[in-house]
């Protein structure tokens, strides 16, 4: 009986339940909070309440829409990229695992979601359409994973263990240390996550969550 809710039989015949279920229940619980970060958007800036940003890249190399409140500026993904004011700041941010301590283009209420995580609980959506899992590895953006990788290329295995599962809302590196974590301690801490994924792994990361949430430990 232990075995079935270890590897393949828990991730294949479980997993899938499990998220179903803690996904609506997360929905609810955290309804009252959901609308009062829209609200606050609507207040604090111009722009929609979702973040505007690219697909991301999920299991078997699938993209996806990733669901975020908006916690920076709009259009703030392209003008990091294209825009030649934010130069310096994109040279920063590649060169620091595409993490970024002091981000101008982050809103009053973008700082404050962002540190106890409000920004990502419309994921809970995409765990109901089957994109991602409550617990998983960390989703990437396209042009990150490809430069990442261009940086670390001893981690493509690695890399592809991580895409092999769903990416998840929470995950074993965001209870381990979040944007303190460098790119290729990350993806090992991920792909050690895919290789000993289980029930019991799964409950104990959630049951971390809330005190990352609440101390806003790691968060940028």
């Amino acid at each position: 009986m232990t075995n079935f809710f270890k590897g393949i039989n828990y991730q294949k015949k479980i997993k899938r339940i499990f998220d179903i279920i803690n996904s609506l229940f997360l929905l609810i619980l955290f309804s009252p909070i959901s609308l009062i970060t829209a609200l606050a958007i609507i207040i604090d800036s111009d722009g929609p309440i979702l973040a505007d940003v690219p697909e991301r890249i999920g299991e078997k190399g699938k993209k996806f829409k990733m669901y975020k409140f908006r916690s920076m500026i709009t259009n703030a993904h392209f003008l990091l990229r294209k825009d030649q004011r934010f130069k310096k700041l994109f040279n920063e941010y590649k060169k620091s695992s595409y993490k970024l301590k002091n981000d101008p283009r982050i809103t009053k209420v973008g700082k404050f979601i962002r540190k106890h995580s409000f920004d990502e609980i419309p994921q809970l959506i995409n765990v109901l359409k089957g994109e991602m899992s409550i617990v998983g590895p960390r989703a990437y953006y396209p042009d990150e994973l490809e430069n990442q990788l261009a940086e670390y290329p001893k981690t493509k295995k690695l890399v592809n263990k991580v895409l092999s599962v769903k990416p998840g809302v929470t995950g074993l590196w965001q209870v381990s240390g979040r944007s303190e974590v460098n790119f290729d301690k990350r993806i090992a801490i991920d792909a050690d996550y895919v290789n000993n994924i289980s029930l019991w792994k799964d409950l104990q990361i959630i049951f971390k969550t809330p005190f990352i949430m609440v101390s806003g430990k790691g968060a940028i």
